[in-house]
């Protein structure tokens, strides 16, 4: 019975998120009483919203990543372990016996959690199981011990649901995305780090003025400030530093002006897509729960729709390879991710409400503690990667979930192979945990404040 169930989910997953996402929302929306026919449309255009995203991010790859390649090697870096990137680490996750039962085991947290009111985020997003599961794949790789990685998984799970709680007003105040957060990933893990650099500018004086985003920008300078025009010039900038002549530098700037001027557009069809289920879970929840607020669970790709998240991505492929010169004894190239950094610093877009220089500021912080943790588990996904049969190499590094806080803290508490490097982490991670918590709680009285003067 439980082979049958592991292959049923396996077949789904190995189809990916365009497929598995809107066959979760459409069952969904017709258990909460919308129409058939209405529920399958609203999957297949969050499918298609999917398909857009991923066409874009294929693009990014292809485009990015060579140039990202050949930008390391006019810097003359000379790191030896490179980082393949959430592209090579999720299969690799997906191949671990943990997978097997990761994703029951994550629906049946959120559900217990739901019902015991310890969260309010309803995770329809199944594909990136694969964060929760990676803690656990990672755990029984270098334990041997396969209940300490399952309870991996549920520790991961159990933080993501919170974090999708505590992330849930800013995604309503900044992104507009009412009813919506961003439980997974390297979005939700990293913004803590955000809220605490937030706190400490506003401590200083003259540094908490500053503020530079694409919207003041484009009051000062017009139509050169527009995020189509600054794909282009941040696309080409990219280019002519990869050493490319203006035939190819120029092109990359057109292709980062699609992206800037498509995202938003593809991310409104997975907003279309949604409205259905979230206004029938909102009528719902208002009947039977005293109008108790719950929020859907969605991948953090809807947040590249928002032109500054885009602009700070773009701007760290080149900061992200001058950070990694800069972490002591670091031995990763970064290369994998560098076209997809948005996902890294997208919420902290929310938290600092748009400015890009308080971004620019935390981003640094939260790409240098990654390749700094990423260091630290080159033996673990190694480990991984020699314990499905996926690869062979000597040495792998991933910044997406290799390099995440809870990951390293959770392994190194189950190993205490680093005791000093968990406690400086483990601490720092506590502390800025309880600066997301009021950071979240002072965006909400702020919105509430808004609504009751709306009324």
């Amino acid at each position: 019975m439980l082979d049958a169930c592991a292959f049923v989910i396996n077949y789904i997953v190995d189809m990916g998120a365009s497929v598995m996402i809107p066959i979760v929302i459409a069952i969904l929306s017709i258990i909460v009483g919308v129409k058939p026919g209405k529920a399958i449309r609203s999957g297949l255009m969050i499918g298609v919203g999917f398909v857009g995203l991923g066409l874009i991010v294929d693009m990014m790859n292809e485009q990015l990543g060579p140039a990202a390649q050949a930008m390391s090697e006019n810097f003359g870096l000379s790191l030896s372990v490179v980082d393949i990137g959430w592209p090579g680490a999720s299969p690799m996750t997906w191949a671990s016996e943990i997978a097997t039962v990761a994703i029951p085991i994550a629906v049946g947290v959120n559900i217990l959690m739901l019902v015991l009111k310890m969260t309010r985020t309803v995770n329809v997003d199944i594909w990136n199981v694969w964060h929760m599961t990676f803690t656990g794949a990672i755990c029984y790789a270098v334990t041997g011990n396969f209940g300490l990685g399952i309870l991996g998984v549920i520790v991961h799970a159990v933080i993501a649901y919170k974090l999708g709680d505590i992330w849930a007003p800013l995604m309503q105040d900044y992104f507009e995305l009412d009813g919506l957060t961003i439980p997974h990933g390297t979005s939700a893990y990293m913004a803590p780090f955000a809220c605490v650099v937030d706190w400490i500018i506003e401590k200083i004086p003259g540094l908490r003025n500053v503020n530079f985003s694409i919207d003041s920008l484009q009051e000062r300078v017009g139509v050169l400030a527009e995020p189509v025009v600054i794909g282009f010039i941040l696309g080409a900038a990219i280019g002519f530093m990869a050493g490319y002549d203006a035939q190819g530098a120029l092109p990359l700037g057109v292709n980062m002006s699609a992206v800037m001027v498509l995202m938003p557009k593809i991310v409104k069809c997975i907003m279309d897509g949604l409205l259905p289920l979230s206004d029938r879970a909102k009528e719902i929840m208002n009947t039977r729960f005293s109008g108790q607020e719950f929020y859907i669970g969605l991948d953090p790709a809807i947040l590249l729709g928002d032109p500054e998240v885009v602009t700070a991505g773009l701007i760290f492929i080149p900061l992200t390879l001058l950070i990694a010169v800069l972490v002591p004894g670091n031995r990763i190239l970064p290369f994998g991710d560098l076209a997809t950094i948005g996902f890294f610093i997208a919420i902290a877009v929310a938290v600092h409400k748009g400015n890009l220089f308080r971004t620019l500021i935390s981003g640094s912080v939260i790409m240098y503690v990654t390749i700094w943790i990423a260091n630290q588990t080159i033996p673990w996904l190694t480990a991984l990667a020699h314990q499905t049969g996926t690869s062979s190499a000597s040495a792998i590094a991933a910044l997406d979930q290799g390099g995440s806080p809870i990951t390293y803290i959770y392994v190194q508490l189950c190993t205490m192979q680093n005791v000093s490097g968990l406690l400086i982490i483990g601490i720092i991670y506590v502390i800025c945990m309880i600066f997301a918590v009021k950071t979240s709680k002072k965006r909400a009285a702020e919105l509430a404040a808004a609504e009751a003067e709306e009324e």
